[in-house]
């Protein structure tokens, strides 16, 4: 059954108590204290180092069976490499394996940066990297990738294009796997903006795609008090 993973990018955040983190929590306990109201976060750690098999188990230890962590591409692929092949990215796929074979994988974002135009070579060969059972989702940040020959690579390799909010750039609401990826960038969303993103995402969960949606952090809890807002309507809706 399709089911909404609704979180924010990271979760050690001191400025989000009172309101969502206890006022004496330690820090050391934020991870187990949010995964007791949200079942997945985006992690952007991985962009600037590789996770050690001990920090993915710890993360483990500290989350229910059905948490999931997307995992940010680390910035040498992204933004040093621009997606050339290189013994890097295979290294990079490996050390997230305690997660895969626990199955606590979500899908892995690739946040390209803005000034990186299509190369749609160039982007069909660093595909094959890819390991063929893992799930990633593309955040395209120069409009010349909006094309229906990316769309169709997506497609074919069941990756998800990153449907994410800017102010800059507007990302077609192209859905090309069985799973969806929003990053929704907004400081602030209000409650008739939330209930349409509740919306489309039932809309699509009932269409048996699961739904990975991430919220900006900011230095407040918002975006994490949305994302509750959000799972708990989709339980309320599917008698959860």
């Amino acid at each position: 059954m399709a089911q909404l993973f609704a979180g924010t990018s990271g979760f050690a955040y001191a400025a989000w108590k009172p309101l969502f983190y206890p006022e004496k929590l330690a820090a050391k306990k934020f991870l187990s204290h949010y995964a007791t109201r949200l079942n997945a976060v985006e992690v952007n750690y991985t962009f600037r180092q590789l996770p050690s098999a001990s920090t993915l188990e710890g993360w483990l230890a500290e989350t229910p069976a059905g948490f999931k962590f997307s995992l940010k591409a680390h910035q040498k692929i992204t933004h040093f490499q621009r997606l050339a092949r290189s013994e890097f990215t295979v290294v990079f796929f490996k050390s997230m394996d305690v997660l895969r074979v626990q199955k606590r994988l979500g899908p892995v974002l690739f946040q390209l940066p803005p000034n990186l135009a299509c190369d749609v070579a160039k982007f069909e060969d660093f595909l094959q990297d890819v390991p063929e059972d893992l799930p990633c989702a593309f955040e395209f940040r120069h409009k010349s990738w909006f094309t229906e020959e990316v769309y169709r690579l997506l497609e074919q390799r069941r990756l998800a294009l990153c449907l994410a909010e800017s102010d800059k750039l507007v990302v077609p609401d192209r859905v090309t796997a069985d799973y969806v990826y929003f990053r929704l960038r907004k400081s602030e969303y209000s409650a008739d903006e939330r209930q349409e993103i509740g919306r489309r995402a039932g809309e699509l969960i009932a269409a048996g795609k699961d739904v990975f949606l991430y919220f900006k952090h900011e230095e407040n809890p918002a975006g994490a008090l949305y994302a509750e807002e959000l799972l708990h309507g989709q339980q309320h809706a599917t008698g959860g």
